[in-house]
């Protein structure tokens, strides 16, 4: 630390007060019996992610604000006379930058969480453990018995997971032959698929009409007859079927969850990039997670596709409408907008250069024309513009229309975000580059599907070199890492354990040279998640001045086994200079 640290704050103060106050004022504010008391937290090892002192033993925290960072000789010397405390909590802990969750999803991952889960993977969850259905007969099975559990032969059962990779084909019929009296929803692991019974059908008015009134492109995503709906047809059905799922009751336990669950993992500030276009479904997210004691901050980016759909001519000041959405511990990002490309990594319907083994096709969430016209306009007002882009093919959309904005009105600084990153190519990779775009990737579809994926869908090369961060990292690009709860656990010590092992489930080490460095990979779940979001100057390194946000745990990610990486223990977090413990 530079021992003049905490007198340039207060003469950059005087400076500003020489206009307004007298110099005896100014000398008044300068007197250190006169400054508030600052605290100065001890730890085994602080990684600050200051490029200048990479690692400290001591940092002093203001109110919300880090005050210094160095050891402790050098900060009480620094302080001079003014007032501090000394708080040993975390004298055997590691101090890290606290943790972003750059994509997430809090109602999905709340009302995923909530229903009947049956899923690919084990589920770790402060209630236990829930475990895998790894093929067709453990997921028949399981879904059996969470129909026989419940004792109204009326009430509604929701349960997501289901992956035809693993489950093999679930229709309408199927599931009519579990019951005709009760409404079941089959939410596709991806979440956006639904699956549904006849009584499903009847009960909430889905019907040959119904489907027939959908845009064009939703009708060709839906099949009434199989009860399946994706991609473009399930945001269809979505304004039936969300008054069952999505119960207020629903709502507030599932969010009250997240706010739990996040804690536990060290998540110190997270973001949804595009939820569901409501105001009342805002609220209600609202109403949990902006309470003062919420342990962090949650922003969100508009939903460019249903905003562009609605208001193709008045797009921008609708768009500026959401920006009061927020309130307390909630906040609208401005000037930011989330677009998508193609369809979903969990349900193989990523647009491809070259065809799937089967051949069957990928599907776009946006047709392409409209996504043109909602990126040119988003672009030329400035807008951040975030894009879900999962296939190699997607990602030529993304670049082919970034360019050509680029050639028509260039930009600079525009970080443009390149989300999931699933199937990706080296040529594309320079393009990014060239461009001035960054990424984001999900490391989780290396561990949960490379090995399926090498035998269907995709082949080996391409499920192995799924997320190709090691070529990303070595072109220079700027990258962070996400989870897209409930698309993989919402834990950034498991992020960063999946990038830098890439370790499927079976064991073996999938496109090794796609490793990335455990530097790389905490700086991709803090500075780097906060540049891809524009926070940069306020979270993401332990630097005077920004935010004390920090993330406590027992052990350095930089030092640990590479393969204990995600076991490290979380004790909690400072919030904004509030100690919250885990409890």
């Amino acid at each position: 630390m530079t021992t003049g640290a905490l007198l340039c704050e207060a003469v950059g103060s005087g400076a500003a007060l020489a206009e307004t106050a007298s110099f005896q004022d100014m000398l008044d504010q300068l007197d250190p019996k006169k400054l508030p008391v600052a605290t100065i937290f001890r730890a085994k090892e602080i990684i600050t992610l200051d490029p200048a002192r990479p690692s400290a033993t001591a940092v002093a925290v203001l109110g919300d604000r880090i005050l210094a960072v160095g050891s402790l000789e050098e900060l009480k010397a620094a302080a001079g006379g003014q007032p501090y405390i000394i708080d040993d909590t975390f004298a055997d802990k590691v101090i890290a930058p606290g943790f972003l969750a750059q994509h997430d999803h809090p109602l999905l991952t709340g009302l995923t969480m909530m229903s009947e889960i049956i899923a690919i993977e084990d589920w770790v969850l402060p209630s236990g453990t829930i475990p895998a259905a790894q093929n067709q007969n453990d997921y028949r099975k399981r879904l059996a018995e969470a129909n026989a559990k419940l004792k109204d032969p009326n009430e509604l059962l929701v349960t997501w997971g289901y992956d035809p990779s693993f489950h093999g084909d679930l229709t309408r019929s199927d599931l009519d032959k579990l019951s005709g009296t009760r409404p079941i929803i089959v939410w596709h692991r991806s979440a956006h698929e639904f699956i549904v019974n006849t009584k499903t059908l009847e009960t909430y008015g889905i019907d040959a009409a119904f489907v027939g009134a959908m845009s064009t492109e939703a009708q060709k995503q839906s099949n009434l007859d199989e009860g399946h709906f994706w991609e473009g047809g399930m945001f269809g059905v979505v304004p039936k079927l969300l008054p069952a799922i999505a119960t207020p009751e629903r709502v507030q336990h599932g969010l009250e969850f997240v706010m739990r669950y996040y804690h536990a993992n060290g998540v110190t500030l997270a973001c949804e990039p595009g939820g569901l276009y409501s105001k009342r479904m805002q609220d209600a997210q609202n109403a949990v997670l902006s309470r003062p004691e919420s342990p962090f901050r949650f922003y969100f980016i508009p939903d460019g596709k249903s905003i562009i759909a609605a208001f193709p001519d008045t797009a921008i000041s609708e768009t500026e409408k959401v920006l009061g959405w927020g309130q307390g511990m909630t906040v609208m990002i401005p000037t930011a907008i989330k677009l998508f490309a193609d369809g979903a990594v969990y349900s193989l319907a990523m647009q491809v250069r070259e065809p799937y083994l089967d051949r069957h096709p990928g599907q776009w969430i946006m047709d392409p024309k409209l996504f043109a016209r909602a990126f040119q306009v988003y672009w030329e007002a400035g807008y951040q513009i975030h894009i879900h882009a999962t296939g190699d093919a997607g990602l030529d959309l993304v670049l082919d229309n970034l360019e050509a904005n680029m050639r028509r009105h260039p930009r600079y600084d525009h970080r443009t975000v390149a989300v999931h990153f699933a199937i990706s190519q080296q040529d594309q990779i320079e393009r990014i580059k060239r461009l001035g775009a960054i990424v984001s990737g999900n490391p989780y579809y290396v561990t949960a599907l490379a090995d399926v994926y090498a035998k269907e869908g995709l082949g080996p090369e391409r499920a192995d070199n799924m997320v190709r961060l090691g070529d990303v990292e070595r072109a220079g690009i700027s990258y962070s890492l996400h989870s897209d709860m409930p698309m993989a656990p919402g834990q950034p010590l498991f992020l960063m354990h999946c990038a830098v092992n890439r370790t499927t489930v079976s064991g073996r080490v999938a496109g090794p040279d796609q490793r990335i460095s455990r530097l790389s990979a905490l700086k991709a779940i803090t500075l780097d998640a906060a540049y891809s979001l524009r926070l940069e100057d306020e979270v993401g390194s332990i630097v005077p001045g920004k935010l004390a946000n920090f993330t406590i745990l027992g052990e350095s990610p930089l030092t640990v086994d590479p393969a204990k990486i995600k076991d490290i223990p979380v004790w909690g977090t400072v919030h904004e200079g509030r100690v919250l413990p885990v409890k």
